[in-house]
């Protein structure tokens, strides 16, 4: 940590801690006036377990804290995720928010924006590659999800499924992919039970799962571009780009377009005029 960010972390608790008082944090309250706002340091230190003069030096940007010291001290200050973020990286430590929950939940926000994309083909894709939501063009482009029960719909399961070996013109490379997306979902929470299940899962059914895995090759989702034959439509070259959600940057929607003018377009366009007569799925695209 730099004696800039010492600095700046040792005033940021101390601002914090001028805006709780004894009562908010569970200590008796004498109502006696105060020299200065807020809790004391020796009433921070008591509640976090660590010596007054550790958090005098702390606040004073003279000492390096700990992460377990932080995490009490966030605790105590009562700190929000985006307060504990902020203290986490100024302390530089990797971890500032609480572990994430296994189960996620799509972002309203962004089910309101798949609601409203009825020409473009979108899902929203979250950790380990969980399809939480998608739109009717979604469905129509790739499956009906819906129809697949809810622990099994996973992309990365399911582009190892048949009937995705023949929906992607290169099925080896949309494979591949997906198994190093996988492997980046690794690095960011290895020891997701989740994960492990479905990594395992995945190694003991499908040779080139377990070999592709070795390999530890990892990518982001970003943009790329796909082909696709598709049973209604017939051949689509899309190009596909992902936005990450602010408030959750585990979900990301990810979109497929196609340049206008070009052959893919029209056919998009016709795939979004099939859906919109009261079809979700394209025949023959059954899950």
């Amino acid at each position: 940590m730099t004696d800039s960010a010492a600095h700046e972390l040792g005033e940021f608790l101390k601002t914090r801690r001028a805006e709780l008082t004894p009562r908010s944090v569970g200590l008796p309250d004498s109502g006696a006036p105060r020299r200065v706002p807020g809790l004391r340091r020796e009433e921070v230190a008591l509640l976090a377990a660590i010596s007054t003069d550790y958090y005098t030096r702390l606040e004073q940007g003279r000492i390096d804290v700990s992460e377990p010291v932080l995490t009490a001290i966030a605790r105590v200050l009562k700190l929000d995720d985006d307060q504990r973020e902020y203290a986490f990286e100024l302390a530089g430590k990797a971890t500032g928010r609480p572990r994430r929950p296994e189960v996620q939940v799509v972002n309203p926000q962004l089910q309101r924006l798949l609601d409203d994309l009825a020409s473009i083909p979108a899902m929203v894709l979250g950790r380990q590659t969980d399809v939480l939501a998608w739109n009717e063009m979604g469905a129509a482009l790739v499956g009906d999800f819906g129809k697949i029960p809810e622990k099994e719909r996973n992309y990365a399961k399911m582009i190892f499924s048949d009937r995705m070996r023949g929906l992607y013109a290169d099925w080896e490379a949309a494979a591949r992919m997906s198994v190093a997306q996988l492997r980046m979902e690794a690095a960011r929470d290895p020891d997701s039970p989740k994960l492990v299940a479905l990594v395992e899962e995945l190694s003991a059914r499908d040779a080139d799962f377990r070999r592709w895995w070795a390999e530890h090759h990892v990518a982001a989702r970003r943009v790329g571009a796909k082909t696709l034959n598709h049973p209604a439509v017939g051949e689509l070259v899309l190009e596909w780009d992902t936005l990450t959600c602010s408030t959750d940057p585990d979900q990301q929607l990810t979109i497929w377009t196609a340049a206008a003018g070009t052959p893919t377009h029209d056919r998009l366009r016709l795939l979004a005029a099939w859906v919109a007569d009261g079809n979700s799925l394209a025949p023959g695209a059954a899950s």
